[in-house]
């Protein structure tokens, strides 16, 4: 069974923590992630750099462009996360654009993403439908889960057919801005997140963006499995380094 699923049916809330590869020091990731899982985080997102991130809010495009300007690339990451799984057992995702992916070959990528231990992959800019079509065979064949965004724009019938076609968890976005921190939830999302929570889909939700602390990661997981937290988590290593993650996530919950 697939890390993910088997983390998805534990009688707990999720933690989700993103980070960009090779940020803030290039060989910075297998260590980041090594301390994360033993601090108590549920799953980790590991973000491949990517030129032109269109989704990204500025903190995670800064940590995005100084990866790149440290030298990751996506055979890089592949080479720092070849034996990870000899000391990390919770479910990993790599999240990153689509170009990289078809530039390395989509089935190449698959292939070495389940030959090092890798869980699932979330492409916010693969469409579903052309998932559906062209992939998700490929994906099924590697044991990987995709993992869908949805937005409060997103229609009922948008959401029930990603639904349809998903076997993990929804990731579902709070707003439909960037990504960033924000101090709390208001009304408006709040009802976003009681709507999909009564639409009983068959995959569970993760909330994302806006995230930053125990407040609001305990307003996302009133309504939702779980919640992720990369901006707030990004300007910790930017004002801590790799070091104090204890401290980090001891404060979430």
């Amino acid at each position: 069974m697939n890390r993910i699923t088997q983390k998805l049916q534990e009688d707990k809330k999720i933690l989700s923590i993103y980070f960009s590869a090779g940020y803030p020091n290039l060989n910075d990731t297998v260590q980041i992630i090594q301390d994360l899982e033993k601090n108590g985080v549920d799953l980790i997102e590991i973000g491949l750099p990517f030129s032109d991130p269109l989704a990204d809010g500025p903190t995670i495009q800064a940590s995005s462009t100084q990866a790149l300007h440290n030298g990751m690339t996506t055979q890089i990451l592949f080479d720092q996360l070849k034996n990870i799984r000899e000391s990390v057992k919770i479910p990993l995702i790599i999240m990153g654009y689509f170009n990289p992916m078809l530039q390395y070959g989509v089935e190449a990528f698959c292939q070495k993403c389940a030959e090092i231990g890798i869980d699932g992959l979330i492409i916010p800019d693969l469409p579903v439908d052309v998932y559906a079509e062209e992939y998700k065979a490929i994906f099924e064949k590697y044991g990987l889960i995709n993992v869908f965004l949805i937005t409060p724009q997103t229609s009922d019938e948008r959401i029930r057919f990603i639904d349809s076609v998903s076997n993990g968890f929804i990731y579902m976005v709070s707003s439909a801005s960037v990504t960033g921190s924000q101090s709390g939830f208001g009304d408006t999302q709040e009802s976003y997140f009681e709507r999909i929570s009564t639409m009983n889909l068959k995959n569970p939700q993760i909330i994302g963006f806006g995230i930053s602390n125990k407040e609001t990661f305990n307003q996302a997981t009133k309504f939702a499995k779980g919640a992720i937290i990369g901006s707030a988590f990004i300007k910790h290593l930017s004002e801590n380094g790799s070091g104090k993650i204890e401290k980090f996530v001891s404060e979430i919950r």
